[in-house]
C-alpha cells in the first residue's frame, strides 16, 4: 500500500488546520509552511470540504476551518476524500480461480488491505495531536 502525495498534503494540511483551529487557515499559509504548490493543494482542500471534513470561507477573511471535531475525523475518511476508496489492484487477481496459488496471495494482499484499512479507520486526526 503506497499513499500518493496528494494524501500526504491532505494529511498535513488537516493537521496543521486542527494545530490552529482558532482561525481560518488560508490555502497559501499551508501552501507556504509545506512548500506546496497552491493549487494542487486548494484543489485537495476543496475535496476535503466536498465530503464535510473541512469548511471552507472565500474571500480576504476566508479559508478553511474544520467542519468535525479532531475525534470525529479518522485518517481512513481523509485518504477517501481525496483518493476515493482503497482498491485491491493486483494483476494475480484475474488468475485466482484458475491458479490456487495465486488465489492464496491475492487473499493475503486482500488481508494485508483490510488490516491497513482498520488502523486508518481506527486512526483519528485527534490520535496524532496529543
Amino acid at each position: 500500500m503506497k499513499f500518493s502525495r496528494s494524501v500526504g498534503y491532505g494529511l498535513l494540511s488537516m493537521a496543521y488546520i486542527a494545530q490552529n483551529y482558532q482561525k481560518r487557515i488560508s490555502g497559501q499559509e499551508i501552501s507556504d509552511r509545506y512548500d506546496i504548490p497552491l493549487e494542487y493543494l486548494l484543489k485537495i482542500l476543496q475535496q476535503l470540504a466536498r465530503v464535510g471534513i473541512l469548511r471552507s470561507k472565500r474571500g480576504p477573511r476566508g479559508g478553511f476551518i474544520l467542519a468535525r471535531t479532531i475525534e470525529d475525523i479518522s485518517f481512513l475518511q481523509i485518504c477517501e476524500a481525496i483518493e476515493g476508496p482503497a482498491m485491491l489492484d493486483l494483476c494475480i487477481s484475474a488468475h485466482a480461480a484458475k491458479d490456487e496459488c495465486a488465489g492464496k496471495m491475492e487473499e493475503v494482499c486482500r488481508n494485508s488491505l483490510r488490516s491497513a484499512e482498520k488502523v486508518l479507520r481506527d486512526t483519528r486526526l485527534a490520535d496524532v495531536l496529543k
